[in-house]
């Protein structure tokens, strides 16, 4: 008898332990892709004070940008990586958030910058964006960050999807494989580089990167403040030597105003007391720097992580 006491009190114990764990998931994008990797980036440090913080993280694939804004919105993912873009058309109300603003979006932090990249076979007369008139170009799944910012850029630029030869809804992440098999004949991404998809289409296929410049693209740029002019640099793929000139974004960790103080304030210490490490972890991380993690964000802070970075002198 007790025996079978002693076994039930250990279960009690292993079962009050449990629940008052709390588990939190990260919202991505294609495994190919630079928001996957980044998630499990921050799900292992977080994990590394599981025991001290009960807090244990997750890493889920995702459609990317907008899918990840409206799964965190609906309570269905705690965290998530959008681009700053997209996060200001949510929290604003415009563009396809126009008529569901998700006013309880909150920033975590700014991570890395993300660019526009036109990625089309080397024998495809693709030169300029103005060239893709008649070619088959993915513009990304519906619902996407990259089909959004691609959506509004062809608008400015008078460029109407029917002047395409076709539109590609393709997930990024089944892109390479799309341009190896002739179906289409290049693709947009707007993702931080380096990035395994892409080289996954070098390595696979004959390709270059289209620059992305020009008046229009400044007045573009000069209209919508919240991007930049970035370029993608050289020799990081096969067969681009040059650095590519475009324009981008800022990959932006964000939650919920609803997600507790406690779990957002573990994720943020988590990383920048980790920070070299983090930096390390994947190269695209190279140039960021502790500062530039509060740079480009769209929505407000967390109060979770405003505690961390008052309590660290990032910010007053």
């Amino acid at each position: 008898m007790k025996k079978l006491i002693a076994i039930f009190a250990l279960l009690s114990v292993k079962v009050s332990l449990f629940a008052a764990a709390e588990f939190v998931t990260i919202g991505t994008g294609s495994v190919t892709g630079t928001y996957y990797p980044t998630g499990g980036a921050i799900c292992r440090l977080v994990n590394k004070y599981k025991k001290e913080t009960r807090i244990r993280c997750s890493v889920e694939s995702t459609g990317g940008s907008v899918y990840n804004i409206n799964a965190i919105s609906m309570g269905d993912l705690d965290f998530g990586i959008a681009q700053s873009d997209a996060v200001y058309h949510a929290i604003n109300g415009k563009k396809s958030f126009k008529k569901n603003p998700m006013k309880k979006l909150r920033s975590v932090m700014s991570i890395y910058p993300e660019l526009l990249s036109l990625v089309v076979k080397t024998d495809s007369n693709i030169d300029s964006i103005y060239d893709i008139k008649d070619k088959r170009i993915n513009i990304g799944n519906l619902g996407s960050g990259n089909e959004t910012t691609v959506s509004y850029l062809l608008n400015h630029l008078n460029i109407k999807k029917s002047d395409l030869g076709y539109v590609g809804k393709l997930k990024v992440g089944e892109a390479p494989d799309a341009l190896r098999e002739d179906k289409i004949d290049g693709y947009f991404y707007m993702v931080g580089h380096p990035t395994a998809n892409i080289k996954d289409a070098s390595s696979s296929s004959n390709i270059k990167l289209v620059p992305i410049s020009g008046k229009e693209i400044d007045k573009f740029i000069e209209k919508n403040p919240f991007y930049v002019k970035g370029e993608i640099p050289a020799a990081i793929y096969n067969g681009v030597p040059s650095a590519t000139p475009t324009f981008g974004s800022k990959a932006v960790l964000i939650t919920s105003s609803d997600v507790s103080n406690k779990a957002v304030y573990t994720l943020v210490k988590a990383i920048l007391e980790n920070f070299e490490k983090f930096k390390n972890l994947h190269p695209v991380y190279k140039y960021i720097t502790k500062e530039s993690l509060l740079e480009g964000l769209s929505a407000p802070l967390h109060d979770g992580a405003v505690k961390y970075y008052k309590e660290n002198n990032f910010i007053k």
